[in-house]
């Protein structure tokens, strides 16, 4: 391991450690804008509903959200390739070139993670709306916009920024059924293909690389975390 040496793969004839260099950029890139699919409708919907609260807006959103979470991403798609690719034809079906490739897997696994980051988001956002400085925000004059966005979303960021951190490792090791739905060249795929031929260097090698995704992803949040917030020593 310390040498990159993990082997020999018994199908292809590869060592493990190329294998794993060729497929990972691909999951990489698969992870990345599944993210920003989540980001972009989950942090508008949280605070919408965290300002709205007990309005149809808000309630609408949460059932929303949890529909999201309810629907499994081997229903959801071959439900969106039926209908944007099979039906209308106006996205590919399956493979990884252009960035309209990118589209259909990125709904299928953001959608999901925009489910649970929306009702955090909201969650965070009710918690600070109530909290002193807010109240002081406003009684030295500042506009409500400014008011959300630098004291009370900042603040509410140190949860969500877990979420994200966490979730983000989940879109790198629990992408493996998107990726065989959309035969996406990535990690879960190759994964899959070494369980069905019992490649078992491939195996050890793929579940060795999301262990350490997941020990670097939360190294790298706690170093975010003084970041965020820098009350947060990390020499404590």
């Amino acid at each position: 391991i310390l040498f990159g040496d993990l082997g020999e793969s018994f199908i292809y004839q590869q060592p493990v450690f190329e294998l794993i260099t060729q497929h990972i950029p691909a999951t990489l890139e698969l992870a990345f804008f599944s993210l920003m699919v989540a980001v972009i409708l989950s942090i508008p919907l949280g605070i919408l509903s965290a300002l709205r609260k007990d309005t149809p807006l808000d309630y609408f959103t949460m059932i929303v959200a949890l529909f999201g979470v309810a629907i499994p991403n081997f229903w959801l798609g071959p439900m969106l390739i039926l209908t944007f690719s099979l039906k209308f034809g106006w996205l590919p079906v399956s493979g990884r070139g252009t960035w309209l490739h990118y589209i259909l897997p990125a709904i299928t696994i953001g959608t999901a993670l925009a489910s649970i980051l929306s009702r955090m988001t909201r969650n965070s956002i009710l918690d600070q709306l109530h909290a002193n400085h807010v109240y002081t925000a406003r009684a030295r004059g500042l506009k409500e916009p400014v008011v959300i966005l630098k004291h009370v979303l900042r603040n509410a960021a140190t949860p969500l920024l877990t979420i994200i951190s966490l979730q983000f490792g989940v879109l790198l090791t629990g992408a493996v059924i998107t990726e065989r739905i959309y035969d996406w060249p990535g990690l879960g795929y190759l994964t899959l293909e070494a369980l069905h031929n019992r490649d078992y260097p491939v195996i050890q090698g793929c579940i060795l690389t999301f262990a350490l995704t997941y020990l670097i992803i939360n190294i790298v949040t706690d170093i975010l975390y003084s970041v965020v917030d820098p009350r947060m020593n990390l020499d404590k």
